[in-house]
């Protein structure tokens, strides 16, 4: 299979040839010495830094996961800056807790989902910016081709699970991210770039991989009763970790060199910064990479098993297996009411109490399969009935190989 295109490696100075000159072009005025600002472009500023080239930003493609306190400026910094294409994607509505740490939320957006408010205010701010909403959960409702599409992907994220799960998405699709997080007034900054820097979970302890687990009870259900942590911010610090975020991602969109498997720490207490290097371990599980997928003209939403084991016979024999990234729930069984409920969703969106039986109120026994196989079960049902979210890469064994496929047929779908 024809190996994935390597990006270029953002962790080392971009060639000659490819970083900008100085002085900027857009300022030239007949001498080299003259530099005219034009009244009417809106990045004339930006332009006199040497390097700047707002014509790559102009065509850069953004995802930004979470638009919480973090989430808010680096989505305001994107928006200045001019980046043209942005990407949101957040489950939550906006509360009045919001609105201290939140520069694009007003008092009247509450009950409002945070992707609508967030887009209304960074039209507003630039109209220049694309930007397109999701209200999702990016651990089952993202596909990898959009992050495999991504220039760079910005996590504001606030809990360990969900930063995972993007960093295995970004290192199996060779696309770098910038990672924060804030408590009180200090934070942290990690810039992680696949496929050769240390990643997220190379850092990763038995104590998170332990607080991961807490989340689900012995039958693998979500537990309600697990609140997620409030964490105490202020506003200062959101501003601060989300502006060297940002200019993290900046850096990475211009080709400049950035150190990746790094952490950067800031102490508000202390006004002091420093940086801590991440072991790189060679058994990590997040350092997966794909090679190029085949595209087939498949949609998550219109393509049954069987469908998709036709479409991909071209390209593999014997018995096919579609190897699932999201454990499927097929059903709640309760041994002593007998009775059986078919579910067929992943494990992550099933909490505890949907589990339990209606009848008797214990908590069933579930049926989770990893893989699906021509069966008569499942060669009827669309793959998104099977939890692949729309324009996902999906993997296929077959006999002694294994072959990646992209749903191209979703392309317009999630893109647009």
């Amino acid at each position: 299979m024809k190996k994935q295109k390597k990006k270029a490696d953002p962790s080392k100075p971009a060639p000659a040839d490819a970083r900008p000159s100085s002085p900027p072009p857009a300022q030239e005025a007949g001498s080299s010495d003259t530099f005219v600002l034009k009244d009417d472009d809106r990045y004339a500023r930006l332009r006199l830094i040497s390097w700047w080239r707002q014509e790559r930003l102009a065509a850069s493609k953004v995802l930004v996961v979470g638009v919480g306190a973090l989430g808010n400026e680096v989505l305001k910094n994107l928006a200045l800056l001019g980046v043209g294409h942005i990407w949101i994607i957040d489950f939550d509505t906006i509360e009045d807790t919001n609105l201290t740490r939140s520069v694009l939320f007003r008092s009247s957006d509450a009950g409002t989902l945070k992707v609508d408010a967030a887009k209304r205010m960074m039209r507003e701010i630039n109209p220049d910016v694309n930007v397109r909403g999701i209200c999702g959960d990016v651990i089952m409702d993202l596909g990898l081709g959009l992050f495999a599409e991504m220039d760079v992907v910005i996590g504001c994220l606030d809990n360990r699970e969900a930063r995972l799960w993007v960093n295995r998405c970004c290192w199996k699709v060779g696309t770098p991210w910038v990672d924060a997080g804030i408590q009180e007034i200090s934070g942290v900054v990690k810039v992680f770039v696949p496929p050769d820097s240390a990643c997220y979970e190379c850092a990763m302890s038995e104590m998170d991989y332990k607080l991961i687990n807490l989340k689900y009870s012995c039958p693998l259900l979500k537990r309600e009763d697990i609140l997620q942590g409030k964490v105490p911010t202020a506003p200062t610090i959101s501003s601060i970790v989300a502006g060297i975020q940002t200019q993290e991602a900046l850096k990475i969109l211009h080709g400049m060199e950035v150190r990746s498997g790094v952490a950067m720490v800031f102490s508000g207490e202390s006004c002091s910064f420093y940086t801590t290097a991440f072991q790189r371990k060679k058994d990590c599980l997040s350092h997966e990479s794909y090679p190029e997928p085949v595209p087939l003209p498949l949609s998550a939403e219109e393509t049954t098993v069987e469908e998709l084991f036709g479409a991909v016979r071209a390209h593999l024999s014997g018995e096919l297996t579609l190897q699932l990234d999201r454990d499927l729930l097929v059903s709640l069984n309760c041994p002593r009411c007998d009775i059986r409920r078919e579910v067929l969703a992943p494990v992550m969106r099933v909490s505890l109490g949907e589990g339990k039986c209606e009848e008797c109120g214990e908590v069933c026994q579930t049926d989770i399969v990893y893989n699906i196989m021509l069966e008569d079960r499942f060669r009827k049902k669309t793959l998104c009935e099977l939890g692949v979210p729309p324009f996902d890469i999906v993997k296929v064994s077959g006999g002694s190989s294994v072959g990646f496929f992209r749903l191209e047929g979703d392309r317009q779908r999630a893109l647009a």
